[in-house]
């Protein structure tokens, strides 16, 4: 944390009534629940390079810039002019806090050679000086560094713990939150091992390389009357000075949403539950080497430029102008992007820093563009920088970080050819929301690519595996052919295609024969119809006219009758 930017006002939290002094570095302040004890003893140990004296320092100005608690550094190794020169770099004004009673630098020097040991011998001059100091300023905080050099001339471990423990009543005495820096032992945490008893809090620096990798530790060793977290945390001397990251910061409180964000991609929408992503969850996106990881992720990157998001890309394998420049192959320009301030590429080598001094970038980056969207492309090259153990903390504290910004958070991972799909080198799947597995699909010497949901949390997805192509034209999800013999892609599945449509073509034509033979059929049975109608007309018109003849007859017979009847004059 930089002593210009305004920590957390002091707090006493439940884990402990005991108060605490803010260091100002706000990792340290979570693990140690809020600073260090007040009014007592700090002791830090640690060997060269570990940063004791930078840590030490950073106390005094976070106090003075933030908690108007004046400060006094005391040094018997660095004069005042060095101690200045070596913070200069990290925007620390050592010669203006000092002109304002803030601070107080004072150079002890300890020539071993001139040192006698007597009897008599104590710390009462060094007890004057220190007095004399923080009633100029009415010091709140008291650096002496380091305590190994200040007892150097000292023999005897009676006398040493003695006035050691002399020293230590004299600060809490005066009431002042100090911190004491010293060298370790042989064996020990500090050099005459008798330190870390008499103090409040011990806190342990470390300094260690691994496959030419540093990495600096810290732990609290023991913390009189207050809860604090045991384990190492790593940290980085970075331009702000000191920073911890402790993996107990990490919490399962973050805000959750119920907004959906398109992938840039319709159709994996639908297979989304039609909707996409969940904003502010972390999707995973594995696979082997060509199998269009990257392309993946730059579709997602343009859909939040295109809904008006701020994307910051952070690629370990590429420099932006390539990622850029291949995209464009698929018919994707990420170009207008960048200019119009969109979107923002940050690329490096892994094996440029050590896993901490990542984290730490990544967390300045984001507070500096504030995006809505994160890519890491890819994640399984930080596995070059640390173990997979380290790693999956490292990427925990990442994603808990985006999570509570409500970040939507892409990673991509590259999986070894031979192994297992559905695993992921550092183990991280199960703290993604959505997993997106790319397959290498190969059948009669031809490589295709596929595409399946492993999971996606909290929606109804799609089980069912896509294969997609990459053209100049874009990226294509296809629906994959699944026959007796399996999965079927690339020619594979247009072969069989082309069967099918030969297959349908013939049928077709069947039907259509045997629809022209139903209609000669229908057609010749209507003729049939036709002439037996013909007939039946013909025979009911002949029957027609025999009734007519009949009833002719009969008439002309009737009126014979009558005729016959008048001529006989029958009545």
């Amino acid at each position: 944390m930089n002593p210009n930017d305004r920590p957390q006002e002091e707090t006493t939290t439940f884990h402990s009534v005991l108060p605490k002094c803010p260091t100002g570095i706000q990792g340290l302040d979570e693990i140690t629940g809020g600073g260090f004890p007040r009014g007592r003893i700090t002791l830090v140990c640690g060997g060269t390079g570990c940063g004791k004296t930078l840590l030490a320092m950073q106390f005094l100005v976070s106090g003075a810039l933030h908690y108007d608690e004046p400060g006094l550094f005391v040094s018997f190794e660095e004069t005042d002019q060095e101690l200045i020169q070596n913070t200069a770099p990290l925007g620390w004004d050592l010669p203006r806090l000092i002109a304002q009673k803030q601070l107080i630098l004072d150079h002890v020097l300890i020539e071993r050679s001139q040192l006698e040991e007597t009897g008599e011998y104590d710390l009462e001059g060094l007890f004057i000086r220190l007095d004399h100091a923080i009633q100029t300023i009415g010091a709140r905080r008291v650096v002496l560094d380091s305590i190994g050099a200040l007892f150097s001339g000292f023999g005897r471990t009676a006398l040493l713990r003695a006035e050691l423990c002399r020293l230590f009543r004299w600060l809490k005495a005066r009431g002042v939150t100090a911190m004491l820096t010293d060298e370790p032992g042989q064996t020990t945490l500090s050099r005459y091992g008798l330190e870390e008893y008499i103090s409040d809090c011990v806190i342990a620096l470390d300094h260690q390389v691994s496959g030419q990798v540093a990495t600096r530790r810290l732990q609290v060793v023991k913390y009189r009357g207050s809860y604090h977290g045991t384990n190492q945390y790593p940290f980085l001397i970075g331009d702000r000075g000191i920073e911890v990251l402790p993996i107990t910061s990490l919490r399962l409180d973050y805000p959750v949403s119920t907004e959906r964000v398109s992938s840039g991609i319709p159709r994996l929408d639908t297979m989304l539950d039609g909707k996409g992503y969940y904003r502010g969850s972390t999707v995973l996106i594995s696979g082997t080497a060509g199998t269009g990881k990257t392309t993946l992720a730059a579709y997602f990157a343009d859909a939040a430029c295109r809904r008006g998001e701020c994307c910051l890309y952070f690629a370990f394998e590429e420099a932006a102008e390539q990622i850029v420049r291949n995209i464009r192959s698929i018919g994707l320009d990420l170009a207008p992007w960048v200019d119009s301030g969109l979107l923002s590429f940050a690329a490096d080598r892994p094996t440029r820093f050590g896993l901490e001094m990542h984290l730490a970038a990544i967390y300045r980056q984001i507070e500096a563009f504030n995006p809505q969207v994160v890519i890491v492309d890819p994640i399984s090259n930080l596995v070059t920088v640390g173990s997979e153990e380290e790693v999956r903390l490292m990427l925990a504290r990442l994603f808990d970080f985006l999570k509570m910004r409500q970040i939507t958070t892409l990673v991509t991972n590259l999986t070894r050819g031979g192994s297992p799909l559905e695993t992921t080198p550092v183990a991280i799947s199960s703290l993604t929301d959505t997993w997106i597995v790319l397959r290498d699909i190969e059948h009669d010497g031809e490589h295709n690519r596929g595409l399946y949901l492993l999971k996606s949390r909290g929606m109804a997805h799609s089980n069912q595996m896509r294969e997609f192509v990459l053209t100049d034209q874009g990226l294509e999800l296809l629906d994959v052919y699944v026959g007796p013999t399996g999965v079927l892609t690339g020619t594979a599945r247009y072969q069989q295609e082309a069967r099918e449509r030969a297959d349908a073509l013939l049928r077709q034509r069947k039907i259509e024969q045997m629809q022209r033979d139903l209609e000669r059929r229908r057609q010749s049975l209507e003729r049939e119809i036709a002439a037996l109608r013909a007939q039946f007309e013909a025979e009911r018109e002949e029957i027609e006219w025999l009734i007519a003849e009949e009833e002719q007859q009969e008439q002309a017979q009737s009126r014979d009758r009558e005729m016959i009847a008048r001529m006989r004059r029958a009545d």
